[in-house]
């Protein structure tokens, strides 16, 4: 399946995207996480372009996007250069498939536009504090004090040793991880001006928390199509996190996977195929 990188102006903004598959097939919006950008997605853009119709883009500040210094790096601002992404490229109705960052981006997303969203796939992404275990309380007192806090956070944040073990994690497949993912991610960490965005995209984490509560009753309300991978060696996300999906959509689908925090590395065909019967079921 060809797979074509394409780039689209919005709002000013060139934001760089991958796309496979039909654009009359049912339309996936794959929406990355933290370092990484559309290329984490390479793995379900080659597995299931044969049905769907998929796009990733990259944020803002991410991956081959543009990363303007003022642009004011949120996850609001995010959201709202994705939403307006989708409006430009005429996607009026998709499955959102989030994980780690993309799940604050997708959720904002949902809120804003439910009638868009034809299902929910979430891949290591957090919508509840059961998510949050002790790695996040040296986080919270960064976001609770700013100024006494930020060396250290960028000190562990950007370190190449913390690059790798967002991969990697507890895994004891170490041998199955390719460490070009990582390198490439330091390399994208380590570009003039990123430290300052991803410090100031960090910061505004604690709106998502803050909004944990209003995603809840989103998913309460709406009880949208859920399915739920999990990677169950990831040492930024605890697996409880996967129960506290189903207290809000108890029919929700859940797979907790041998794999880590980007679940993508180690079972890309367990999760192309998980999906593929996920999404075409009636």
């Amino acid at each position: 399946m060809s797979v074509g990188y394409r780039t689209v102006e919005v709002d000013g903004l060139r934001v760089f995207y991958r796309e496979a598959g039909s654009v009359d097939a049912p339309t996936l919006l794959l929406l990355h996480g933290f370092p990484s950008s559309s290329r984490m997605w390479e793995p379900l853009l080659s597995r299931l372009g044969d049905a769907f119709h998929l796009v990733a883009p990259d944020y803002p500040g991410f991956g081959h996007s543009d990363a303007p210094a003022d642009f004011g790096y949120t996850f609001d601002r995010l959201a709202e250069v994705v939403g307006r992404f989708t409006e430009v490229l005429g996607l009026n109705r998709y499955t959102l498939v989030v994980q780690d960052y993309g799940g604050p981006v997708g959720f904002r997303l949902a809120v804003a536009h439910p009638e868009r969203v034809r299902a929910i796939v979430v891949q290591n992404a957090v919508a509840h504090e059961d998510g949050l275990g002790p790695l996040w309380e040296t986080r919270k007192a960064f976001w609770a004090d700013r100024a006494a806090h930020e060396a250290a956070l960028r000190e562990n944040f950007f370190s190449p040793a913390a690059t790798r073990l967002r991969h990697v994690g507890h895994s004891p497949n170490v041998e199955a991880y390719d460490p070009d993912l990582w390198t490439d991610e330091q390399a994208f960490l380590d570009r003039p001006g990123q430290r300052d965005i991803q410090t100031d995209l960090f910061y505004d984490y604690r709106t998502n928390v803050a909004s944990y509560p209003a995603w809840q009753e989103w998913l309460r309300a709406h009880r949208p199509a859920l399915q739920v991978l999990w990677g169950r060696y990831d040492p930024s996300f605890q697996q409880a996190e996967t129960e506290a999906y189903r207290r809000d959509v108890p029919d929700a689908e859940v797979h907790v996977l041998e794999a880590g925090h980007f679940p993508l590395d180690e079972r890309p065909d367990e999760i192309a195929g998980l999906m593929r019967r996920f999404l075409t079921s009636d």
